[in-house]
This record gives C-alpha cells, structure tokens and sequence, in this order.
C-alpha cells in the first residue's frame, strides 16, 4: 500500500500548487467507487474486501437498501427461498424461514455491512459519472444535500449499483389530475389499514400488485386489479419444494421448452385456468419469457384464491378517469376512492452516468445481454442489472471483483502514479 500512499502525496502536493476558485478538492478513492449502498453495492464491497480490495459506497439515502427499508410494504417477504438470496460469504442465518419478511432482510443486509465493516457514505447523491479521457480516471460528483456541500470523487474504477428499481415508473392516464381520490404508486404504499371498507384499484398485476391486493383483501377492503397483459402466474410451491429451486434442478437436466411445459401442466393442476378468471397466459412459456424479455412469473401467494372468490376483482386496461369512477377499455365504468399503481420501476443510471455506450438510454440497463453485461470499458462496471434478482447480483459482484483483482496487482507491480490530470481543474 505505500505506493498508494504516495500516490495520494502527490495529490494533495499538487493540488496546494494549484489556485482552485470556488472548485473542491478532488477526493482520490485508492479502490472502486460504487454507487448505491443496496444488496448489489453490498455484495459487490463485500467480494473486493475478501480480496484486500478497498472501496467506497455513496448512497443517496441516509441508510442501508433504502429501497427495501423505505419504499417497500410492510408484507413484503422473499419472492424466492433464502439460498437463492443470500449475498456471497454470508448465508442467512439458520433460524430464519425459508422467505424471509422484509425486516428479518434489512437486518441480515445490516450483519452483512458489519460483518465486512462497509460504511457507505450516506446523503451523498451522485450528480455524474464521466471518464476523463486525458488521464484514464472516472470523476465522480456529488452533492450532499443534508450539508449542503458539493465534492468530487476521482477513481479507477467506477461500479454502477442503482439497480433496476430505482425510480417508479408512473404511466400517464387520461383524467389523472380529475380524480377526486389518492393516486399513488406502491412505493408508497405500506398497509391496507387506511383502506377498509373503501373500493381501491390496483393497477398492474405482477407480484407487486398482486400481493398488494391480498393486503387490502386482509383489510377489508374492496381491491380490483387492472390487468392490461398475459400474465404467467406460477404456485410459489411444487412437491413441497420452491417453484424456482425446481425449475432450476430440472433445467440442468432438460431443456427449456421441457421444463416450461412441465411447469404449466403443474400450474394447471394445482391452480386451475387462470384465463377463467381474466389472467391469460403469454404465448411463450414462463421460463422462456423470462430469458428473452426480463418478464418475471407472478408466484401466488394466496391472491388466485381471494379472485375466485369474488373478493378481488379483475378489470381490463383503464381507458380513462373521473372525478370518482374509472371507465375501463371494455365500457365498464365503475366508481373507486383510491388507485395504487403497481406499474413497476425504472433504473435512474442515464441521468447521471455520462458518455458511455454501456448502459441504454432507453431503459438505462446494460446494452450487452447477461451474462455480458456486468462489464464495461474504461473500468466501469454493472452489478445487479441482470433481471435475475439476488442471485444475478452475487454473480456479478465476483465477477467484478476478479476482474478488478487483475488491475489491482498490476498497478501494485508497476506503481502507476499517473494522477496529476485527474485532480487539476479543467
């Protein structure tokens, strides 16, 4: 490490020669900077530190995975069994359920950031991300709101965590600004318990939505889901053993379009037809659909049950909105006090990361498809955009920290101490 250490001599030498008006001092970060202190940055921390890796996490809440702490219900468990999410060199402990609920989660997410000692810096929000071509480092700038004070990160390497799910997507419906009742989105949304007695529209039917409505269901309220799209909904469990752990022992044994037909006929058997209740099934197979397309099967949970009984009620697409009714696709006009979008999330990465081809501005997730996409020029990489959920994460993250291991040692052997340009003013 001394080479770091005079590396960042050097810097501070140079920048006390250099007359900087209203400009911070550069922060020189020896490691990777991450940018996101949720499961993705964790893991990704985590597997550089177990190599002798230092990094740095900036997060712009003021805690660990704010997303699960701040922005999720309260009812919320693990879609899939605990070993398909546990984070790499820490399994959950044993005594928790096999799905664990979204504190026995924050607090295994917690034990994890002590266990590794990560101290994200927190409040910090990354302004933008650009490679500064005359020296070969990333300048990352920041602005701490709480403090309100600005400062700029300089590194090698740059790890883009923000995830899939960073900001809410919110569809654009006729009649919004009409509608007398709340409309908000389920990032939002924390408990039935405001809504008993009230007829609440849930609008999107992936497992959010879906399970959002079990809630309200639970709160006497009177929930409809607005299903829009074909829908694969899967039993959370077969045979005793997880929908998702079965597929995945069966796909090393079958191919795809086997295993998709096998859980289908399944589904069938232990659910029923779905398109009876107005969930009709995609074209193409739930594990096929879910390759191509990102398009996760909803796993019931108890929701087909409350539809069959009449407690959930399932409507077409909303054509448009009044001050007290929704008039749907189909001509159906019926009065709501309360809308809930569940209409997914969005990753924020185009509007802060500048200059690269790595990520689409469309949708703002990798352009190469897994398993490539964990890798860009320049030192960039991405951790926890594969569509893939925890397990998808963990791999990236090794990935990451393997590859980043290789730079490491080289500019340990070779003492690259070329840093002058990245802390002088433009």
């Amino acid at each position: 490490m001394d080479n770091l250490k005079e590396l960042e001599g050097k810097r501070l030498h140079d920048y006390n020669e250099v007359k900087m008006a209203k400009l911070v001092s550069p922060i020189w970060v020896p490691g990777p900077v991450i940018v996101g202190a949720g499961p993705s940055g964790l893991a990704a921390a985590a597997c550089l530190k177990e190599k002798g890796i230092p990094s740095l996490i900036l997060e712009r809440a003021d805690c660990l995975a704010s997303m699960w702490q701040l922005k999720t219900y309260d009812r919320l468990r693990l879609h899939l069994p605990k070993q398909f999410c546990q984070l790499p060199f820490m399994p959950f402990p044993k005594n928790f359920p096999t799905y664990p609920t979204k504190q026995q989660f924050l607090a295994y997410l917690k034990a994890y950031a002590n266990h590794f000692d990560i101290k994200p810096d927190f409040n910090r929000i990354v302004v933008s991300a650009e490679f500064d071509n005359r020296c070969g480092y990333w300048r990352v700038k920041t602005v701490d709101l709480k403090k309100e004070e600005e400062a700029e990160y300089v590194c090698q390497w740059l790890i883009v965590a923000t995830g899939e799910n960073a900001e809410a997507v919110v569809p654009q419906i006729e009649g919004m600004n009409e509608f007398a009742g709340p409309i908000f989105h389920t990032i939002s949304y924390k408990s039935g318990d405001m809504f008993g007695g009230k007829n609440v529209l849930v609008v999107g039917c992936g497992n959010s939505g879906m399970e959002v409505c079990l809630d309200l269901c639970n709160y006497n309220a009177r929930p409809s889901l607005v299903v829009r799209d074909s829908v694969h909904v899967l039993p959370q469990q077969m045979f005793g053993r997880s929908t998702f752990g079965l597929s995945m022992c069966l796909l090393k044994w079958f191919p795809m379009c086997l295993v998709d037909h096998f859980l289908l006929v399944m589904s069938h058997f232990m659910l029923g037809d779905t398109a009876q209740l107005g969930l009709n099934r995609p074209k193409l197979g739930p594990l096929r659909l879910k390759n191509l397309s990102g398009k996760t099967p909803v796993l019931d949970v108890g929701t087909l049950a409350q539809i069959k009984n009449g407690k959930i009620k399932v409507c077409r697409g909303i054509k448009k909105l009044t001050q007290h009714a929704v008039e749907f696709v189909d001509g159906k006009v019926e009065k709501f006090d309360a809308i809930i979008l569940a209409t997914g999330y969005k990753s924020n990465v185009p509007s802060w990361l500048k200059d690269t081809d790595m990520f689409s501005e469309k949708d703002g997730l990798p352009r190469k498809e897994f398993p490539n996409g964990w890798k860009g020029v320049g030192g960039l990489y991405a951790v926890g955009f594969t569509k893939r959920g925890l397990l998808g994460a963990s791999l990236d993250a090794k990935r990451i920290a393997e590859d980043i291991e290789n730079s490491w040692k080289a500019a340990k052997a070779t003492h690259v101490l070329a840093f002058t340009c990245a802390t002088s003013p433009r």
